[in-house]
């Protein structure tokens, strides 16, 4: 909303832009389209849905045309994070909000300004707070329970929380693992000592990072740390993802009509199924050539 309002573009438009920018990244770096790949706005009366079901079940309440979840309503809230809600209440800073009945409870819907995005509700004319559209779109596409949630380290508080305490406590659930059996939260890339952010402005684009290095190579850079782990991302670690991608190109390239019997794709799937323990498979492949 802020980005279009600063560049004088319709907001439909400059989001149009930017997932075009986004396919066309994924394209470089020869990712597999998604089966499905939802939009939120396409989504909104969903999310009315799930927070007038959220209401019944006395898991949310309406104040001056804002809703909130009630994080006291789910039992299970902070388990993903390790967190303990009378831990964060008592860390909390003081809250701006003077509408919450709870420090932790989180926006459901709050009121538009004219001039922004909105649509109508029973709660007046708004749009959903940013934890509700994961839920409802998750639970129309995959159905409940899906097997992997996915994210960054910085989604799993509140974002990931708020996620579970909400679908949760829309269908009746208790466990974390109701809603996704797996949870992959992945590390950041560090330049320097510092995380990659738009905000620092310390950011690499993978539209410059393609007119030197190809998608494959790019790639096989992302995937030399755990996928927990932080990547200490610079000129070198492309360096060398190129010279292993190379060297591995090569070797297919060159036996390409034999028909291998691959004694390492064993000791490959073992470190794969520890935690997709990628640098050491890649090690694998590295001493198999």
């Amino acid at each position: 909303i802020e980005a279009s309002k600063n560049k004088n573009i319709n907001i439909s438009d400059l989001t149009k832009k930017v997932t075009k920018k986004f396919h066309n990244d994924c394209e470089a770096l020869f990712c597999l389209n998604p089966t499905n790949e939802p939009k939120a706005t396409d989504h909104v009366i969903g999310m009315i849905k799930m927070t007038e079901k959220l209401i019944v079940k006395k898991a949310a309440y309406e104040k001056e045309g804002h809703v909130f979840f009630s994080v006291a309503s789910f039992k299970d809230y902070g388990k993903l994070s390790n967190k303990n809600p009378d831990d964060l209440k008592a860390g909390a800073r003081v809250e701006v909000s003077k509408l919450k009945k709870d420090p932790l409870d989180f926006v459901l819907w709050k009121p538009s300004d004219k001039n922004d995005p909105g649509w109508d509700s029973p709660w007046g004319r708004g749009r959903p707070g940013w934890h509700l559209e994961c839920s409802v779109m998750s639970e129309i596409t995959l159905d409940i329970p899906f097997d992997i949630h996915g994210g960054g380290n910085d989604l799993k508080f509140p974002h990931h929380e708020n996620e579970i305490a909400q679908t949760c406590a829309c269908n009746g659930l208790s466990n974390v693992e109701d809603f996704a059996r797996y949870w992959f939260h992945n590390g950041f890339l560090n330049l320097g000592n510092e995380k990659m952010s738009k905000s620092l402005g310390n950011v690499v684009y993978i539209k410059d990072l393609i007119k030197e290095y190809s998608g494959n190579q790019i790639r096989l850079a992302l995937l030399s740390t755990q996928y927990r782990q932080p990547i200490p991302w610079n000129k070198a670690l492309l360096d060398q993802s190129k010279s292993i991608a190379n060297k591995i190109s090569e070797f297919i390239n060159k036996h390409e009509n034999i028909e291998p019997e691959f004694i390492g794709s064993t000791e490959i799937a073992k470190a794969l199924l520890d935690d997709l323990n990628t640098p050491k498979a890649i090690r694998i492949m590295q001493n198999f050539v």
